[in-house]
């Protein structure tokens, strides 16, 4: 699939953010059942159907250039979305390799790389970004290592610590959660930080899930889906911007759900750093409206139902019982047995 990148769109304001039907089409859909229910629902991350956000480990797509100008923004008013601990540093080296070499690997009409011992040149096509570097020397670079690459990679990272067998959130970039803070978050263990999700602790799905990315190894990262609801397309949804989006959830109504409510859905990638044994945590955030979803009938069905059916607790964990009525009302319409 050739890559053609979109004139850059806002994810904020007047709200220009639109998904094209190629971008429709290859949209992450979350629901594999009529009715969701939490689970670990990991597997491994490998490369499959030519052209989906599947095919490669970090995907790339036509809001590039969107998302690289969004994350500038957000950095702008808030420098503090880039955390390293002095003791990631590391770690942060072994993540821009990593993606450096994926991106030179997967989309060569894009990015190139070439290395000679330390003596790296990195050349992004896309932002016109042409860097030569010492790989580990930090004043080789325009700012710090982790900072320079995720400027160029959609999506939010975690970088996780792992030690006295548990996984700790000690860096990352995220300007873009659903609802979380990396600041907040920061230093915390994998339960910690998770421990806001209602009834997954009851059902032992962390702990099944930490157990499991103990034991990832390099060269076998895995992958999983999430989801969640967001008025606006969005991507800054984080608690330090409350007061800039938390009301829009009562703007809902019947005439004008289509186009304000979008599914939002997180590929959520882990894999292990070969250098510094770190986990690299990547969240890939897809946006699609419920005017565009619609125009799948077998999406339209499959959401009515699970919205309709969807556990209070989860509803309310998820930020969505205001407008959930409103939402499976209007669904109602696509689902034909409804």
């Amino acid at each position: 699939m050739s890559l053609t990148f979109k004139p850059v769109e806002s994810y904020r304001e007047d709200f220009s953010f639109r998904n094209s039907a190629e971008a429709i089409r290859r949209f992450p859909f979350p629901f594999p059942e009529d009715q969701y229910m939490y689970s670990v629902n990991l597997e491994p991350a490998t490369s499959r159907d030519p052209g989906s956000v599947y095919e490669h480990c970090f995907d790339i797509d036509e809001h590039y250039r969107s998302e690289m100008a969004e994350r500038n923004r957000v950095l702008e008013r808030d420098p503090q979305r880039c955390l390293v601990m002095p003791h990631m540093q590391p770690a942060a080296w072994d993540a821009l390799s990593v993606l450096m070499e994926h991106l030179a690997r997967d989309y060569p009409q894009h990015f190139q790389l070439d290395r000679d011992g330390d003596s790296w040149h990195w050349r992004n096509l896309a932002l016109g970004i042409d860097q030569s570097f010492t790989y580990g020397d930090a004043n080789s670079l325009p700012c710090e290592p982790l900072d320079y690459i995720t400027r160029q990679v959609q999506g939010d990272f975690a970088l996780l610590d792992q030690r006295d067998g548990d996984l700790f959130m000690d860096a990352g970039m995220v300007t873009g959660p659903a609802d979380w803070s990396l600041a907040f978050d920061a230093g915390m263990s994998f339960k910690q930080w998770h421990s806001p999700v209602p009834m997954a602790h009851q059902m032992g799905v962390f702990d099944r899930a930490l157990k499991y990315l103990l034991n990832i190894q390099v060269g076998q990262p895995v992958r999983r889906l999430n989801w969640t609801m967001t008025i606006n397309p969005r991507l800054d949804t984080s608690p330090e911007t409350f007061h800039e989006w938390g009301s829009d959830r009562g703007s809902v109504t019947p005439e004008n759900v289509g186009r304000l409510v979008h599914l939002r859905v997180e590929l959520q990638l882990m894999v292990r750093l070969p250098r510094s044994n770190a986990l690299m945590f990547s969240i890939r955030t897809y946006l699609i409206s419920m005017d565009e979803l619609v125009t799948q009938p077998a999406w339209a069905r499959r959401l009515h139902r699970v919205m309709r059916d969807l556990p209070d607790p989860i509803a309310d964990y998820k930020g969505i019982t205001r407008y959930r009525q409103t939402l499976v009302d209007w669904l109602r319409r696509f689902d034909p047995e409804a």
